[in-house]
């Protein structure tokens, strides 16, 4: 632990200049260097500046929540949500590593904590849910606790911190709630409050966390941040990725005695998962709504934004494929060449979503859906997570789009399931990289068409929402080709050997392109 011993101040911490240049230049940097949710953890040259302080008080006790701005070398800027408490020397159940340096407040001797590991401070945010509470700040700000549907009394509670795999922090109480913060600090309120209030208020869709309540930062009674939620806990739960990934294992198994074979309970978990999925944007889609949730179309605004921002995406990825092409292997540069000739059909198709006629409407979807963001337990299937592309400033994640835009971005994660394992099973390392790739278009190929087929199925031929078959046809690859170009980037600046799921991705929406020149 750092030798600095802080002198708090609690009355004047929000502008305690000296205590904030401690924290910014000697005792934070290593800190946030062990956080899994700051994502410049494993970068150089950045600093630390505490732009902000949030009092958050509960009976006698107070705590904060800091703004952390984060600048690199680069010039880009990011925000965090960091909150900070004080603990006595007596107290004993706070992990060691969510010490940040020795404090004295009020002259008693103890230690200042990232408060998320404090049973104090998980309670406090509890108690003031349940009551709804608020604490005005010295700016004329307030800081507001909403209590939701699903939140109910406690008698004894008890509260724990949980690992998750995201880059927000995580803890829950009687193993009934879940609350979760999040660490990126965006203006504006998060959408998955609003979808989550939207769900509750309407109950045409029930296979998501009950909605408990929520923590948001107010100006004039307007939202300026959000800094928590609170849901459901979804117990005895299994996520989609690892239960494609024991399916995966069975597959695997008969794959290598040379019999390709899939279980017809894996069809049916997908073909569940297409209906709910089909059922979340039908109730999404609701005409009478408010203006957030309102249909729209695909105007002209909308379609020169994607349409900049794929062709943007695409001449950054297609330059830095280049770049690295003579590292690749074999078979991915084969895939690469495949990529790179086809860029002018790409362009040309990208084109199209400039001048066709749609009449097929836009809504609010789900914005990361995935298959880490499905829950199964003994009562179905739950969605969670609804608050977009965590990276995302706020006016993106609540942009309204094709809900094929997350049909798209679910057949891509079964892709990835199905690469992921065989690529990285010691049982698949004796078999044929072409093997491998052949199996896998295969399987994916199977899951993408029972999915699709139950989705479609729902909503029939001529539904509002996604108008005809051509209309259907060229939204779903347009969305496909986005996600697996967005997907080419995250690899080449990541994961090199994985670049060939992607790219077998772009290369099959080329297939479909030549199909769709007649429609």
């Amino acid at each position: 632990m750092s030798p600095f011993v802080l002198l708090l101040d609690w009355e004047g911490f929000e502008k305690d200049k000296y205590v904030h240049t401690v924290l910014e230049d000697n005792l934070l940097p290593n800190y946030l260097e062990k956080c899994s949710w700051f994502a410049g953890r494993n970068r150089r040259n950045w600093r630390i500046k505490i732009t902000g302080a949030v009092r958050m008080k509960s009976e006698e006790a107070e705590f904060f929540f800091t703004y952390l701005q984060i600048r690199y070398s680069t010039g880009e800027t990011e925000s965090y949500l960091f909150p900070v408490s004080f603990v006595g020397e007596e107290v004993t159940d706070i992990p060691e590593g969510a010490f940040i340096s020795r404090a004295t407040l009020d002259e008693k001797e103890g230690f200042l904590v990232e408060a998320v590991y404090d049973p104090a401070f998980r309670l406090a945010i509890f108690r003031n849910l349940l009551s709804s509470a608020s604490t005005p700040q010295k700016n004329d700000r307030v800081l507001e606790f909403e209590r939701g549907k699903g939140l109910e009394e406690e008698s004894d509670l008890e509260s724990s911190f949980i690992e998750i795999d995201s880059n927000n922090t995580a803890f829950v109480y009687n193993q009934k709630y879940f609350f979760k913060l999040y660490r990126n600090l965006y203006q504006g309120i998060n959408p998955e409050i609003q979808s989550l209030r939207f769900f509750s208020r309407t109950e045409k869709f029930k296979s998501y966390p009950k909605y408990c309540g929520s923590i948001n930062l107010t100006e004039d009674g307007n939202p300026l941040y959000t800094f928590g939620v609170m849901t459901e806990y979804i117990a005895e739960s299994k996520d989609n990725w690892s239960l494609t990934g024991d399916y995966l294992n069975d597959f695997i198994t008969g794959l290598v005695d040379g019999n390709f074979q899939v279980r017809e309970q894996v069809f049916v978990k997908v073909a569940q998962l297409g209906k709910r999925t089909a059922i979340m944007h039908d109730a999404l889609f609701d005409l009478n709504s408010e203006e957030a949730f309102r249909p729209e179309q695909i105007n002209r605004s909308y379609r020169t934004e994607v349409h900049r921002r794929l062709e943007d995406d695409l001449d950054k990825q297609y330059d830095s494929l280049i770049e690295i092409y003579m590292n690749l292997d074999e078979q991915t540069q084969s895939l690469a060449w495949q990529f790179m000739e086809a860029k002018d059909k790409i362009l040309n198709f990208i084109d199209q979503i400039l001048t066709r006629v749609f009449n097929s409407l836009r809504i609010r979807i789900h914005g990361d859906f995935h298959l880490r963001q499905i829950l199964v337990n003994a009562n179905g299937i739950h969605v969670i997570d609804f608050e977009g592309e965590p990276n995302s400033p706020i006016s993106s994640r609540i942009t309204k789009h094709s809900p094929l835009k997350d049909v798209a971005s679910m057949i891509r994660s079964y892709h990835y399931a199905v690469s992921a394992k065989l690529y990285n099973s010691e049982q698949t390392q004796m078999i044929p990289e072409k093997d491998l790739l052949r199996a896998s278009d295969r399987w994916y190929k199977l899951m993408r068409d029972t999915f699709l087929e139950e989705y479609l199925t729902y909503f029939g031929p001529h539904h509002t929402l996604l108008k005809n078959n051509g209309e259907v046809n060229y939204l779903l690859q347009f969305h496909l080709l986005e996600k697996a170009i967005h997907e080419l980037g995250f690899e080449i600046r990541n994961r090199p050997s994985w670049i060939k799921i992607p790219l077998k991705g772009i290369l099959d929406v080329v297939r479909e392109i030549e199909k769709l020149r007649t429609v």
